[in-house]
């Protein structure tokens, strides 16, 4: 959903996704070969994260 401004990342994270939970609340997370398995990588603030 556009709301959770769902999208890839680059540079050390360029195989991973990231979404907004809450509008400062990040949610780094990777798909495996079009399997949804969530493993999530790093959760938290966008100053905490990056």
């Amino acid at each position: 959903e556009s709301k959770y401004k769902d999208h890839k990342l680059k540079g050390e994270y360029k195989d991973f996704r990231e979404c907004h939970i809450k509008p400062d609340l990040l949610l780094i997370y990777k798909i495996d070969k079009e399997v949804l398995i969530l493993a999530c990588i790093a959760i938290g603030s966008h100053s905490d994260l990056f």
